[in-house]
């Protein structure tokens, strides 16, 4: 089994949406671009990218949205040296089709109240039906990995609460955990970095907000 020495996962640049959450009741979700601001966030992470990967392969997996991408093509990558695919199972959670702003105010007000991992939007989804599809796409990889000639780089471009239930489903966080972490900001990394002892290690931890508030044995 080839694993990789590096799995990253860089959430899009700023998108039209960051900026104006108006936009959701004019352009569907997936539609939507990046502002200049998010493509100069995803050229300056490409730079970083590049940097970090050098002359090495590089297996690439993009969400299905426009953002992602737009903020891959920005990274530059050496199309000799990248495989990429696109895959559904890492797209943004559904909030529902056509949205209305007010509407979609109140029920992040109740997610807020409920819990993200659990509360479940209208004609959408909870964080838990992520997390599903997301351990969905972890077997796929790990089966990826059996290829003797697989690339010793793996690169997800996808968005930020994924980024989180992908880290929690592959280190085992609880979900008090997930729910006192913060989304990444636009343009940002994670790395699981392969030590010498066979396990992956987080890079740097996600932004914690609160205190993790378990109901007990697993906390």
């Amino acid at each position: 089994m080839a694993r990789p020495r590096r799995i990253v996962l860089v959430r899009h640049g700023e998108s039209e949406g960051n900026a104006d959450d108006t936009v959701y009741e004019r352009e569907p979700d997936h539609a939507l671009g990046l502002t200049d601001r998010g493509r100069r966030q995803a050229e300056e992470a490409g730079e970083r990218l590049r940097a970090l990967f050098g002359d090495e392969r590089v297996s690439v997996y993009i969400s299905p949205y426009r953002r992602t991408h737009e903020t891959y093509r920005l990274f530059r990558l050496d199309p000799a040296l990248v495989r990429v695919r696109e895959e559904p199972r890492l797209r943004e959670q559904d909030w529902g089709n056509w949205q209305d702003r007010d509407d979609v105010r109140l029920q992040k007000a109740y997610r807020d109240a409920y819990g993200h991992f659990f509360y479940r939007f209208a004609q959408g989804e909870s964080g838990a039906d992520v997390y599903d599809r997301v351990g969905a796409f972890l077997e796929s990889l790990h089966r990826s990995f059996e290829a003797p000639d697989h690339p010793p780089n793996v690169l997800l471009v996808t968005h930020g609460l994924t980024m989180r239930l992908f880290c929690m489903r592959w280190f085992h966080w609880t979900v008090a955990d997930f729910e006192s972490l913060a989304n990444p900001r636009n343009g940002e990394t994670r790395m699981l970095l392969l030590g010498e002892d066979g396990r992956y290690a987080l890079d740097r931890p996600f932004v914690r907000w609160r205190a993790p508030e378990s109901y007990g044995s697993t906390g």
